[in-house]
C-alpha cells in the first residue's frame, strides 16, 4: 500500500529555518484569503438578506398607502355624513386638515435645514484657530 519510493514531506526537525518562515508565511497567506473570502461570503448573504427585507418592507408600505387613502375616503365621507349636509365639504376639510399638517412639517423642516446649513464643521475651525494661535504665541 506504501509506496517507498513516494516522497514524504520532511519532517519539521529536517527543515531548515528559511524553509520553516517560508512555509509559516505560505499558510498565513492562504488562511488570510479564505477569511477574506469568508467575509465575502458572509457580507453578500447578508445584503441579500437585506435587499430581500427591504423589498418586503417597500411593497407592505405601498399596501399601507392604499389603506390609507380608503381610510381617508371613508373619514370624509363619514364628515359628509354626520356632520356637514354636503357632499364635497368632508373631502374639503379633510384636504385642508392634510394642508395644515403638511404647512407645519414643512417649517419644522425649513427650521432645521436652516439649523444644520451650510454643513461646515464650525467647532473644528474655531479649535484649529485656538491652536494656530498658541502655536504662533510659543513660536515668538
Amino acid at each position: 500500500m506504501d509506496d517507498p519510493n513516494a516522497k514524504t514531506p520532511p519532517d519539521r526537525a529536517d527543515k531548515s529555518v528559511g524553509e520553516l518562515v517560508f512555509d509559516v508565511s505560505e499558510r498565513t497567506s492562504t488562511l488570510v484569503r479564505e477569511e477574506i473570502e469568508l467575509a465575502k461570503t458572509e457580507v453578500s448573504e447578508k445584503l441579500s438578506q437585506l435587499l430581500r427585507g427591504s423589498v418586503v418592507g417597500v411593497v407592505a408600505g405601498v399596501f399601507l398607502f392604499l389603506a390609507l387613502i380608503l381610510i381617508m375616503e371613508g373619514v370624509a365621507w363619514l364628515l359628509n355624513d354626520l356632520v356637514f349636509d354636503n357632499f364635497w365639504l368632508g373631502f374639503f376639510v379633510e384636504a385642508g386638515l392634510f394642508l395644515l399638517i403638511a404647512a407645519i412639517g414643512g417649517w419644522i423642516a425649513y427650521r432645521s435645514l436652516l439649523k444644520g446649513a451650510p454643513p461646515t464643521p464650525d467647532l473644528a475651525i474655531e479649535q484649529a484657530k485656538l491652536t494656530r494661535e498658541r502655536l504662533e504665541k510659543g513660536a515668538s
